[in-house]
């Protein structure tokens, strides 16, 4: 159901009273709500104020979910996206985090189940109680994100308009170094990511494994293993044993050859493009203080979870002891668990994963929050391009955004597995496009091309899921 256009007229009398007269049309029919706004302006001055031709793909009122279907890519190891169906045919994608589990989202679907998904903040709140920190917020982040789309879809609108509006048209991309058999090479491949990919922000990964082979670099890592592996062990190996606990130190030798991984990166990039570091490994606050320190005539742009994020006290003495901006977030659920390190100085910049957060809406609530207290703002993103897209929608809307992370600037068909619903490119030359008429995300999975991609070992590509349908248990947390 589409809202005609207002009549067009040469007459200007009659051109205001026809647009006066289809503005209160669409407000009685519930596309927009005047409430007590009408007794206090002047007619003309909320037209001027108020988008003129609102027309709607739905009758928002009288939506209803009916279905969540689901089907996982093969990209940064697994990523589920999940389709919410409705009674009116239109449907809303969502994406649960790289490397979760899609059942973090099937298992809401009984608590959305006939619901309107125009109420997005009301079913947030009802789901908010099932995620987590890190994966286990893929399935309510991934909700929220399809009930946006959904919304937006409903009434013809971006994301971000029913965020508030926006304070950019593009939004600054930044991506990891390339890795290199040689320096070279590397030269090289830099020089495309800056040139020919038209990067402006870079970042890179600076581990302790670097300088394992030398002798005489690290104190107690053998124990550890040979590899320090961070991503896979056992739940008493190196990978799964917070950085408090591992004992490993980093001597002078050590962090020589650590920060001159730094310096041949800074003397390739160059000083106007800002270097981000991550991924450390797995040593103290004490070492991670003597780490900062080596690094800070390389001016880089941020320390990234030097310590896991929620000893805010350890943040807080690394925040007060260097002059680099240290950071976290990536894997904090809502809000909530970014206060204590906002409100206690801890940190110079949040970094939430939107995918984690809360969401949409609540990434946005994080980055406003941060904002108040002179915190700035940047965002982890590792997944498809439909949180690629949430995720842009939120930082068009957040003012202290700094940079968007693309994870998957050198894979050939990570870009192809959608179109965009108004023809712009998703991103060029370092910046992500914003989608300034192009309802919901603004964008549509290309079938044939998603289905080249997913997991081998779970072909299901948007099955009826009637399984999941049934509330099974009693969910109030209080009596």
């Amino acid at each position: 159901m589409k809202d005609p256009d207002p009549l067009q007229d040469n007459n200007p009398i009659d051109q205001a009273h026809n647009s006066r007269r289809s503005f209160i049309k669409r407000s009685a029919l519930g596309g927009i709500a005047l409430g007590g706004l009408s007794t206090l302006l002047p007619i003309e001055d909320i037209i001027a104020q108020t988008t003129q031709k609102v027309s709607r793909y739905s009758n928002p009122s009288d939506l209803k979910i009916t279905d969540m279907r689901y089907c996982i890519v093969q990209n940064v190891g697994r990523t589920p996206i999940i389709r919410i169906d409705t009674n009116q045919g239109i449907y809303g994608l969502g994406e649960v985090r790289d490397g979760a589990d899609e059942r973090y989202a099937l298992m809401l679907k009984s608590r959305i189940l006939n619901q309107n998904p125009c109420n997005v903040e009301m079913l947030f709140k009802m789901v908010r109680q099932f995620g987590g920190h890190a994966r286990q917020g893929g399935g309510v982040c991934a909700v929220e994100m399809a009930l946006w789309d959904l919304c937006g879809k409903a009434y013809n609108v971006p994301v971000w308009q029913l965020l508030g509006g926006r304070y950019r048209d593009k939004v600054r991309i930044y991506a990891d170094t390339p890795e290199a058999a040689s320096f070279d090479e590397f030269k090289a491949k830099v020089k495309h990511r800056l040139e020919d990919q038209g990067m402006t922000w870079l970042k890179m990964d600076i581990s302790i494994g670097e300088v394992k082979g030398q002798e005489g670099a690290l104190v107690n890592s053998k124990f550890w293993g040979s590899n320090l592996a961070q991503w896979r062990g056992g739940y008493m190996d190196y990978a799964n044993i917070k950085h408090p606990f591992t004992a490993i130190q980093i001597t002078d030798k050590g962090l020589d050859g650590m920060a001159q991984i730094v310096h041949d990166v800074r003397s390739v990039v160059g000083y106007e493009i800002p270097i981000s570091s991550d991924h450390y490994g797995h040593f103290d606050l004490n070492n991670a203080i003597r780490w900062g320190k080596k690094v800070e005539p390389y001016r880089l742009a941020w320390l990234e979870d030097m310590v896991p994020w929620e000893y805010t006290d350890q943040f807080k003495k690394m925040s007060d002891a260097l002059e680099t901006p240290v950071l976290t977030g990536e894997d904090i659920y809502l809000l909530s668990g970014f206060k204590p390190l906002i409100d206690a100085g801890a940190v110079d910049i949040v970094h939430p994963d939107l995918a984690t957060a809360g969401g949409i809406l609540e990434t946005k609530r994080i980055g406003d929050y941060a904002e108040e207290k002179g915190v700035a703002m940047a965002m982890h993103f590792a997944g498809t391009p439909v949180s690629f897209m949430a995720n842009v929608h939120c930082a068009a809307a957040t003012q202290n955004f700094l940079a968007l992370e693309h994870h998957s600037l050198d894979n050939p068909w990570w870009e192809g597995l959608v179109k965009t619903t108004d023809g712009r490119k998703l991103f060029e030359k370092g910046y992500a496009n914003v989608p300034l008429t192009a309802p919901g995300l603004g964008i549509e999975l290309v079938e044939e091309e998603v289905k080249k991609h997913l997991l081998p070992t779970n072909k299901t590509y948007f099955a009826p899921t009637p399984e999941w349908n049934d509330v099974r248990s009693h969910d109030r947390l209080w009596s």
